[in-house]
């Protein structure tokens, strides 16, 4: 099949290289097309339902919000787990879908289910889904300034028009603001007069209501004309809203001015943004499922241009967080690192053939191979991003092997032919030969690509953000490996009858070969003359690998450097805004003393999106550094965590140092927004907080764990109003009007929407703030009684300041408190492991209550189970592929000899270098399998044929095989040579590396580069030796024939046999 493949396409070259050339214009246009990030979406299939109760404490939004919305919920198709968070005045479920299930088939289900849940919930509460954002999807932040406008006029150009047009623009789900003012009508009542007056409480609500709407009454006809009706009643203005009518008193009419102030002031705010040490307000662009990173990006920035003129004079939108500059920064670095190893691989590929149309050919092979993944990943959806193209980075070196030995084959029986100082004229017809050439190596080639995609079946079985992360790596590998396997049987034999033309140099004219042929081959004759001792010495290199092994640390993955760091620590949870707003400016002043630092932005509080859960005690500052080239000599990001640890310090505010988009990614797929946390499960709120602390305590002691915070749940005042049920009734009191009263007098209360254009501003009622600004004024509130008296609150109810719950939390049913931390200096899964075996000496659990580890502890367990799994079935079907295909148990063995020795050099490099094992040294790992494989392949095929040509019928000798393997190995080693050296120099520019997403591919790398480096080695010298014992045993006459024993006429035995018994 695959000869027939060669054959007709050297015979139809024409026919071949324009449908190639076809498929390079479609190649160009995906590469085009293909959807550009910085990372993959990491993001879990999650989907949020939010649910507003203004006013409402977190355990009453748990208990009749939260709760029953969750275990309703649990039984949807799907679904992995329920998280929830009940904060003062909201709700979030937080719902965790497999990923086999469609994004939008898992929202339809939430809304039919929403809508028999909603029955069941307290009247006016609806809930909703979340905008069609995911984890990734907050690519935009911009602040809006302008010198003369306040905070709310601010503000309100912002709701108004820049968030709405930015809302218009394709891929984006939602822009929610932040910060500044929500301009609002306030009538603050004065209890008092509405006694004196005799107005209820009531009649302001009933008629402030009244007086703000509009009423049509169909048409009027009159000469032939209709005309529409229309009957206005709008607030316009603060006069308007005092003189609405709210009673009579000895018939004089009462009007809302006569009991109550009204003014124009800021609304109840929860979210605060600060810039250069002043509040101002912004919005953040949360872009739709789905979409692509770069394109909507663009869109915004243009959509921005378009829409500043219409702002006010000397109003203007400010970035300060895009995600595109990190997507510049990733892609550059890998494709400068790309270019580098094209050139590198290039200069090799010339010192060895010396023929530059040769060389040229082959590299040739490497971006028509590329072209051919993105052919793929184009319909695949798969983006181009770090991840993705560092498959294409660590395949580089292959995606030239097939080349290679198809040129260097050709190119070898030309010269063995012709004779190398012959030349070969352009209309010299070579098709036979190559054709020949071809068909000897093209079907072990065709079959080590296979082995080399066989070898990263466990990268695609991996799940979770593991799967998200290398799934797109094995996918742009695997594609490139195709399309290189499809090129060597198709393209470059064509080619290779055009290329190989002019004075061809044979290996021994090769200056280059000739010096490595020089310690070669003495080096191979020493290796056959000690086999054991050459068997002896790798397996003690392999053991040696071993020794090393307890001596790596492990963690889920190398960080990636994102540029930004994020400022996210938390304090008391009984803070108020304005002292959190103080601190948030201590903090980010402190912040910008650092050289380094560009520029802060800190967020305190929730966005208005129901994506964000913050409460007001958790800080959000983006800190954007400069570019590295102007930071001070020796500075690292890690130097500038540890200063910025060692500068910011403000009482009560515990520092937790991360990045926005893993942060985002973290929160999302275990609800841990740091690299590690522990989860502590329970019934009873108290006890879970205490335990938490208790754990917090014991990591404190353990070397490695920073940035230690357990939940502060507990520890929100309350002021509780507990309403005495004998007293109402004794004054004709119902429990009603007095939560009606407590509701409105001290948390006030929308009673409408004003309509200004296309502005719209709330109008709420409350008691003056004389009347509420403290415990005492409460007490002392006025309840009307049936008979007309008044009462004090205090003489109807019990007035108390209590401890509660800031936040309920709760996962699957139970309630749940996260002890965060961060790991420096030391391996993350070291120091779980170590907090794993000492919590429960120091700590004794309850029954009913529990600890989990999750953040990338989690990931790191989950991946290592699945590679547990699935690694050693890959390695038995690599075994049993090259079975099938060589039909040689013996040769099979050999071949998969070279995988362990790879081992053992990328053992040693990784513990030089100092990296941790991770889930990317994993899949270098598994990416060196294949490689040292596919080697072997070449090298026993060079022997077997060696040894063929002698003719084993004609072996009788030692000598003989001995004589074979040398020939065999010498005559091959240029293009085994050529192979290992564009894989492993090629790979050097990974490891050079410095820009974005360079902290990713050097851990894949430097096991490559080590395995190769030991694997070479072995595939020189050890398989010859392996195979020359192999040989040996099967060719010479060493051991006796199996004979048939038959019985004589005289009872004894004799054998028979062609040669007897020898």
């Amino acid at each position: 099949m695959i000869n027939a493949i060669i054959g007709f396409c050297i015979r139809n070259r024409v026919i071949t290289i324009c449908f190639f050339a076809i498929a390079m214009a479609w190649g160009v246009y995906s590469v085009l097309h293909t959807a550009v990030d910085a990372i993959p979406d990491l993001s879990e299939n999650q989907q949020i339902i939010f649910t507003d109760w203004p006013g409402r404490s977190p355990q009453d939004v748990e208990d009749q919000i939260t709760y029953p919305l969750s275990v309703n919920l649990a039984g949807l198709a799907g679904v992995k787990a329920i998280r929830s968070i009940s904060d003062f005045g909201f709700s979030m479920v937080f719902i965790i879908f497999s990923d086999r299930y469609d994004y939008y088939f898992c929202r339809e289900r939430i809304i039919e289910r929403l809508n028999l849940i909603s029955t069941i919930l307290p009247p006016g509460v609806v809930p909703y889904l979340a905008p069609d954002a995911t984890a990734l999807g907050q690519i935009f932040w911009y602040t809006v300034e302008g010198e003369g406008y306040d905070l709310g006029e601010l503000r309100a150009i912002q709701d108004w028009y820049v968030r709405y047009q930015l809302k218009s623009t394709p891929g984006v789900a939602d822009v929610a603001s932040i910060g500044g003012f929500v301009k609002e009508y306030q009538i603050d009542v004065d209890p008092n007069k509405l006694i004196a007056y005799r107005v209820p409480l009531k009649d302001v609500f009933e008629n402030v209501t009244a007086s703000n709407k509009t009423v049509g009454a169909r048409v009027l006809e009159e000469s032939g004309t209709e005309y529409l009706i229309r009957g206005l009643g709008w607030i316009e203005s603060l006069e308007d809203i005092e003189n609405i009518l709210v009673g009579a008193y000895n018939g004089v009419p009462i009007y809302v001015k006569n009991v109550a102030t009204v003014q124009v002031g800021p609304s109840l705010r929860r979210g605060v943004m600060e810039k250069n040490g002043s509040e101002v307000t912004g919005g953040v662009v949360l872009m739709r499922y789905g979409e692509d990173t770069m394109t909507v990006s663009h869109r915004i920035q243009q959509k921005i241009k378009e829409i500043e003129p219409g702002l006010p004079p000397g109003v203007k939108i400010v970035p300060f967080y895009e995600r595109t500059p990190l997507i510049h920064r990733a892609i550059r670095t890998l494709y400068e690192t790309l270019l580098e190893e094209a050139i590198i691989t290039l200069i090799i590929v010339g010192i060895f053939l010396m023929h530059f149309p040769s060389a040229l050919v082959i590299v040739v092979t490497l971006p028509l191979a590329i072209l051919i993944s993105f052919m793929f990943m184009y319909p695949l959806h798969i983006t181009s991003n770090i991840m993705s193209l560092s498959g294409i980075a660590i395949a580089l070196g292959d995606l030239m092997d097939a080349g290679i030995v198809i040129m260097e084959n050709a190119f070898r029986n030309l010269t063995l032919r012709h004779g190398s100082k012959t030349k070969i004229g352009v209309r010299d017809d070579i098709r036979e030969i190559v054709l020949e050439s071809s068909k000897v190596v093209g079907p072990p080639i065709f079959f080590s690509v296979v082995i080399m995609i066989l070898s990263f079946i466990p990268v695609f079985a991996l799940s979770g953000i593991e799967g998200k992360l290398f799934i797109p790596l094995a996918f742009t590998k695997s594609l490139a490996m195709v399309g290189t396997a499809i090129l060597a049987i198709t393209l470059v034999p064509v080619l290779a009858t055009f290329a190989l033309k002019g004075r061809l140099i044979s290996e021994t004219e090769n200056p280059v070969v000739r010096f490595l042929m020089r310690i070669y081959l003495p080096s191979l004759r020493w290796s056959l003359r000690n086999k054991w001792v050459v068997i002896g010495i790798t397996i003690a290199m392999v053991a040696a690998a071993g020794a090393l092994f307890p001596l790596i640390g492990r963690e889920f993955m190398p960080p990636l450097d994102e540029g930004t760091i994020l400022d996210m620590p938390v304090s008391l949870p009984s803070a108020s805004i304005t002292r959190v707003v103080d601190d948030l400016k201590n903090r980010d002043a402190l912040i910008r003393t650092i050289p380094e630092v560009e520029l802060v932005v800190g967020k305190l509080g929730r966005a208005d999106t129901p994506t964000d859960p913050a409460p007001i005690e958790m800080v959000e500052s983006i800190v954007n550094l400069k570019p590295k080239k102007e930071w001070r000599e020796g500075m690292t990001r890690d130097k500038i965590l540890q200063e910025l640890d060692s500068t910011v310090k403000v009482p009560g505010w515990s520092n937790i140092w991360t990045q926005p988009i893993i942060n985002r990614v973290d929160m999302v797929a275990t609800g841990i927004r740091t690299q590690v946390g522990a989860k502590i499960y329970g019934s009873d709120q108290q006890k879970v907080v205490d335990l938490a602390q208790e754990v917090a305590d014991v990591l404190r002691t353990i070397p490695g764990a920073v940035d230690i915070y357990p939940d502060k749940l507990i520890g929100e005042n309350y002021l509780e109003i507990d309403i005495n049920r004998s007293e109402v009734a004794r004054y004709g009191i119902n429990i009603g009007e007095v939560h009606d009263i407590i509701e409105v007098a001290l948390g006030g209360k929308t009673l409408t929407t004003t309509v200004e254009g296309r502005q719209r501003f709330p109008v709420r009622v409350r008691y003056a703030r004389e009347r509420r600004e403290d415990v005492e004024a409460v007490k002392r509130i006025l309840i009307p009684t049936a008979m007309g008296a008044q009462v004090p609150l205090s003489q109807v109810a019990d007035i108390r300041i209590v401890q509660g719950p800031s936040m309920v939390r709760s996962e699957n049913g139970l309630l749940v408190a996260y002890v965060l931390f961060n790991v420096r200096g030391r391996d993350v899964i070291g120091v779980v492991e170590e907090a794993k075996e000492v919590i429960p000496q120091r700590i004794d659990f309850p029954p009913g209550y529990f600890v989990e580890w999750s953040g990338q502890y989690e990931h790191q367990v989950r991946a290592k189970r699945t590679l547990q799994i699935i690694l050693p079935i890959v390695v038995v079907i690599m075994f049993i592929v090259l079975y099938i295909t060589y039909s040689s148990f013996a040769d099979a063995l050999i071949i998969m000899f070279a995988v362990p020795t790879a081992l053992t050099g990328g053992m040693l490099f990784l513990y030089i270098w100092g990296y941790n094992f991770s889930v990317a040294v994993w899949v270098g790992f598994i990416a060196l399998f294949g490689m040292a494989a596919s080697t072997g392949i070449v090298m026993v095929v060079f022997l077997k044929e060696a040894i063929e040509k002698k003719g084993e019928k004609n072996i009788r000798e030692k000598s003989q095989i001995t004589e074979a393997i040398l020939e065999g190995a010498s005559l091959r080693l240029r293009p085994l040579l050529m192979t290992i050296s564009t894989t492993l120099f090629g790979l050097l520019p990974m490891l050079w590396a410095t820009g974005t997403g360079a902290e990713i591919m050097r851990p894949l790398a430097v096991p490559i580069i080590g395995g190769t480096f030991t694997s070479t080695l072995v595939i020189l010298l050890v398989i010859p030796v392996l195979y020359h014992m192999v040989k040996e045993w099967q060719l010479l006459p060493r051991r006796p024939k199996k004979v048939k024993i038959k019985r004589t006429k005289m009872g004894t035995k004799e054998g028979v046999g062609s040669k007897g018994i020898s």
